[in-house]
């Protein structure tokens, strides 16, 4: 452990790694609410050849607004260009690589060779690293990589420790690796998956997935048409191939251990409250872990948090084990969502003891809420004494982003968000967390 700690810990003296929090940010608000929570680095898609096409992106012209952004706030930016191209796709790729390069993103996440070789010609200034896409799981694979220029390889989902282990110890100290430690995993072998392709004509590798493994599947036999057999006993229906979300804040000390230095969050397509709260939660984590590393307790706080978000069961992945039948990295439910945002703070004002919230979901008088800052333990309040804009009272906020005054007793930050606590198996709002 110490040994690891002398390498990896971002005070290290020998300064070549430092533990990175790395956030997605799937356009412009998340960027902006990952940064304001904590995120080291964020992870960007181009509206092109990134694996979220259906997340909104950054055109061109926001990419480089969005990077002067981020880099005056000492935040880096890695771009994702992590297709797997076919071969009418290269010319575009070649334009891509060219129209970046003025940007000075800090890195490109690529997958595919080919996109990786136009990328070193046209712009071998900026740093590569190698996206889990392309199944990175071994030290050869690692070393091959690090050989043609990659400065980091993101690691495939199906490792575990002792083999993140191993592969650290084949490679060059300077090779950093990265690997996701939250969110959604994949029933498929690092993403390499047909069956969006199949079912919609939407190619997962390409960017489209429809997540076609989190529907629900019926059986129907030939014969009996009429007399669909679900696959599970749940209710609710059948989700065979469901994975579950993947959860590695109670575990900092083994991930550093094992080698790893930046440590991912999946999400480019969840809500920018989803990236604000997980975002917080392994900020803190990571800070308390660093501040001392010898004698660090995991506060079960972050986790609680975590619980509140939209999420399927937690589970460990393959870090621990590799699933097995009684180690199921799969399930047969549904999301489950404890909190839902109901409003972002505009302003405070310390003379009447109010907040100014813009509202985003419903909330009723007597409702238990929590303020969520940036920094700092989390305000609990109850909606009582709610004023709409000409101080007069109200027992509800009904209508969409309407302003309205909320009793606060304390000072809290702009930006700062209102979540309404209790909203377990409610159904799912737009602006849920």
């Amino acid at each position: 452990m110490a040994d690891s700690l002398q390498r990896f810990n971002r005070n290290s003296l020998t300064g070549q790694h430092h533990l990175e929090l790395l956030a997605p940010a799937g356009d412009r608000s998340k960027m902006e609410m990952a940064i304001a929570y904590g995120a080291d680095a964020v992870y960007v898609g181009s509206q092109h050849f990134s694996l979220r096409a259906h997340s909104k992106n950054f055109s061109l012209t926001e990419l480089h607004s969005a990077i002067a952004y981020a880099h005056e706030r000492s935040v880096k930016v890695y771009v994702a260009a992590n297709i797997l191209a076919h071969q009418q796709d290269m010319s575009g790729v070649r334009d891509l690589v060219r129209e970046l390069k003025p940007l000075q993103p800090d890195a490109l996440i690529i997958s595919d060779p080919g996109v990786f070789s136009i990328a070193r010609q046209e712009a071998p200034e900026i740093a590569l690293h190698i996206s889990t896409q392309a199944s990175v799981t071994n030290g050869e694979s690692a070393r091959f990589w690090a050989e043609q220029g990659a400065s980091r390889i993101i690691l495939a989902r199906e490792l575990t420790l002792p083999e993140i282990t191993s592969i650290r110890h084949d490679l060059p100290p300077h090779i950093e690796l990265e690997a996701f430690v939250h969110g959604a995993m994949c029933m498929a072998y690092s993403g390499r998956c047909l069956l969006s392709n199949f079912l919609v004509n939407r190619g997962a590798n390409q960017g489209e997935c429809s997540q076609s493994c989190r529907w629900e599947y019926e059986v129907r036999e030939v014969k009996r048409p009429d007399q669909p057999l679900l696959l599970t006993e749940d209710e609710r229906g059948t989700y065979l191939m469901n994975s579950k979300d993947l959860c590695m804040i109670e575990h900092i000390p083994a991930l550093v251990q094992a080698g790893l230095t930046s440590f991912k969050i999946e999400g480019r397509v969840k809500s920018s409250f989803y990236v604000a709260t997980v975002v917080k939660a392994y900020r803190e984590a990571l800070d308390r872990y660093l501040k001392d590393p010898q004698n660090y307790v995991f506060d079960p706080t972050g986790l609680a948090d975590l619980e509140k978000t939209v999420h399927r069961p937690f589970d460990t992945g393959f870090y621990f084990q590799t699933p097995h039948e009684d180690a199921k990295i799969y399930l047969e439910d549904t999301q489950v969502r404890e909190a839902a945002v109901v409003g972002i703070v505009q302003a405070y004002l310390p003379e009447s003891g109010l907040a100014l919230i813009e509202q985003r979901n419903k909330i009723i008088t007597g409702q238990s809420l929590e303020i969520v800052a940036p920094k700092g333990p989390h305000l609990d309040v109850l909606a009582t004494g709610m004023l709409d804009l000409e101080r007069r009272p109200i027992d509800s906020t009904p209508h969409p982003r309407m302003y309205f005054y909320l009793p606060v007793p304390q000072p809290v930050q702009q930006g700062s968000f209102v979540r309404r606590i209790g909203d377990k198996d409610q159904p799912k709002t737009t602006a849920a967390l």
